[in-house]
């Protein structure tokens, strides 16, 4: 474990999220970066508001995703997750929307005028310490697999002190 990793065990200090984005080949094709203050990290753990940038390989921003803050709760539906899409202008471009399940996270990726366009489906069971955890992305019908996003599974240490 990193100097930097224990310090994070010793402190429970929530950091800024940071991201690989990987081809089906496993390239790398984009990184991405959390910007969220401090205090909004440690009041609100994985249901804060955050802007996430998500950048080339190059360094050029290429889309912006921002979430409000929202509660969770399988019995009260009433505050589902959402996320902005936004293209690097600051124009709308697509939305991310929680469809209320009582088990199974479920999501659908709408266009700039809301209308639906993908479904997100997640595993029953996302904490999982010993593998990835996959969702996967489907037609609107559900009948076809069109991609996956997968949580790769890193040191447990991180995992139980990270969102």
């Amino acid at each position: 474990m990193s100097s930097s990793s224990m310090i994070l065990v010793i402190i429970s200090y929530e950091t800024n999220n940071r991201y690989e984005i990987k081809n089906s080949h496993g390239q790398r094709i984009y990184f991405a970066t959390e910007d969220t203050a401090l205090c909004t990290r440690l009041c609100y753990g994985s249901y804060r508001p955050f802007t996430m940038r998500i950048h080339d390989l190059k360094g050029q921003e290429v889309i912006t995703l921002k979430r409000p803050l929202r509660c969770s709760s399988c019995c009260f539906p009433c505050c589902l997750q959402e996320i902005e899409i936004y293209a690097p202008s600051g124009i709308p471009i697509g939305y991310v929307t929680q469809t209320w399940h009582p088990c199974l996270p479920k999501f659908i990726l709408q266009n700039e005028n809301k209308k639906d366009i993908l479904r997100i489906i997640g595993p029953y069971f996302v904490c999982n310490f010993c593998g990835n955890i996959e969702y996967k992305i489907k037609s609107l019908d559900g009948k076809n697999v069109v991609g996956k996003i997968s949580k790769q599974f890193t040191k447990i240490m991180r995992e139980i002190f990270t969102h």
